[in-house]
């Protein structure tokens, strides 16, 4: 440990973002980070504790506690407290392919874990990685770095999110040949359509793609797999598959009115969203115009409020986003200690966002909808929503939700985007492929492994485990190219934890 009491000498500080009637402007990233300087004392407040329950990613209580990746943070904590950013780097990297992704986007389960947040407040671990990360590209070490030994075998990744860019990042490591198809026109999955701009720049996404493709592995974009290209060609052309196309069909609300015209997918929202900014700085319009537009979003997580801040950004008249579960409390439970990941109230940056701008939180917490109204034209014109009362069934053991008579409330609505979450693989590119789905329509496999029912087909990301955390979906590709290595040379020297 480089400083035994920077726990105690070093108070945290983190990045200062842009306020929120300032950055709401544009949509670009709105962080200022701390000067290197400042960044190194940030890592003398690691404890290097005897348990350092924030690399452990261990499940407690159904949920994750500390780093899925397992990721070394008390070495690379003390690394930049002592200024050796290469190491720092190196370290980093030995369990994570992605830290320019993961220190945008990650909910930070290791400072959530960290034993210095049991009694005060925990160590930046995430900011530091970005520190590293960024330097590391300064300083031109984060550059390709190409194979020097080629096996001779071909591996296909059918998805450019982050499992499926983690698999053919190892892949093409090892020597293997590996080539990524993409169904859309850019590389990143759901890092490029699915999280906005202010949040994960598409830049650094770019960055990456290119640093890859001068490594090796080669990207493929507009071909949908099982409609434009034939599985069977894959199948024959490669050695062995990847897939990694995510959990892809989003969750319905089904309720009458659900016809109505103004009706849309966050996902798709999202997506058109990025794609115009990309193309054009919106000025081709084609994207969902919600400008001086009543929105109401249904969702209340990560998804739902970048629809909030998104929607605020084009300059909505209103937004409202509908939670069917309750209000998390603002602090920790007694019955949610620490190390577990603390179940508690976050207002995220598009919520803080809404509240600037319109005087309240945006979000109506334990309600659902009841109906959407339309015109005789069919256009969405309100949402009825009706209160959920939470009673446990002690047979079954889960909590069941049922409406509250007489609280039925009409919200006016131009727009309603759709932020419920995903349901499994999309149907079309298992069948194409001839795998199996469990009954949670993810592809199935054997308990902890990658292979598919499919000769040669493996399966990785949220098309495997179900809609998760980008950090997870690395981990699922980096054990992924492990099981693939093996499977192609009869053993593997890929570290992936």
């Amino acid at each position: 440990m480089g400083k035994p009491t920077g726990f105690m000498e070093y108070e945290r500080e983190v990045s200062k973002a842009q306020g929120p009637l300032e950055r709401i402007r544009h949509f670009n990233e709105f962080h200022e980070h701390l000067p290197r300087e400042k960044q190194q004392l940030q890592g003398a407040r690691c404890m290097e504790c005897g348990v350092p329950f924030c690399q452990s990613g261990m499940m407690l209580c159904g949920m994750a506690s500390g780093c899925p990746l397992h990721n070394l943070v008390p070495e690379w904590n003390d690394l930049v407290y002592t200024g050796n950013w290469k190491q720092a780097y190196q370290r980093l990297k030995k369990t994570n392919s992605f830290p320019e992704f993961t220190s945008r986007v990650c909910p930070a389960l290791c400072e959530a874990a960290c034993t210095c947040g049991l009694n005060g407040e925990p160590v930046s671990t995430r900011e530091n990685e970005y520190a590293i990360i960024e330097y590391a590209y300064e300083q031109g070490y984060a550059g390709p770095q190409p194979p020097k030994v080629r096996t001779g075998k071909k591996v296909a990744v059918v998805g450019s999110g982050p499992a499926g860019l983690a698999a053919a990042d190892l892949l093409n490591r090892r020597g293997h040949w590996v080539t990524v198809y993409e169904r859309f026109d850019r590389i990143g999955g759901l890092l490029m359509y699915g999280i906005p701009n202010m949040k994960l720049e598409k830049r650094v996404v770019d960055r990456k793609r290119r640093v890859m493709e001068e490594e090796g592995v080669a990207f493929v974009t507009g071909a949908d797999i099982g409609r434009d290209v034939k599985a069977e060609q894959l199948i024959r052309e490669y050695d062995r598959v990847i897939l990694a196309c995510g959990a892809s069909n989003p969750r319905d609300i089904k309720a009458p009115g659900r016809d109505a015209q103004g009706i849309y997918f966050a996902v798709d929202f999202l997506r058109a969203n990025t794609r115009s900014l990309l193309d054009s700085k919106f000025t081709d319009g084609q994207y969902v115009d919600v400008k001086d537009k009543n929105v109401v979003i249904i969702g209340g997580g990560d998804t739902g409020n970048d629809c909030v801040g998104t929607a605020v950004r084009h300059g909505a008249k209103s937004v409202v986003q509908i939670e069917m579960m309750p209000k998390a409390p603002d602090k920790r439970a007694e019955d949610n200690p620490w190390p577990e990941w603390p179940k508690v109230c976050k207002t995220d940056y598009g919520q803080q966002e809404a509240i600037a701008v319109y005087g309240h939180d945006p979000r109506i917490y334990e309600s659902t909808v009841k109906e959407f109204v339309k015109d005789k034209e069919g256009k969405l014109t309100a949402v009825k929503i009706v209160k959920l009362s939470w009673e446990k069934d002690a047979a079954a053991g889960r909590m069941n939700r049922k409406e509250v008579p007489d609280s039925e409330q009409t919200l006016p609505a131009d727009i309603v985007l759709i932020a419920a979450g995903f349901l499994g693989a999309q149907k079309y590119v298992a069948e194409a492929f001839g795998v199996e789905l469990n009954e949670r329509s993810n592809v199935k496999t054997e308990p902890g492994q990658y292979r598919t029912s499919k000769e040669n087909v493996f399966v990785t990301g949220d098309m495997h485990r179900g809609q998760s955390l980008v950090v997870w979906a690395i981990r699922e590709g980096r054990e992924a190219a492990k099981a693939v290595d093996e499977s192609l040379m009869g053993y593997s020297g890929l570290a992936v934890q």
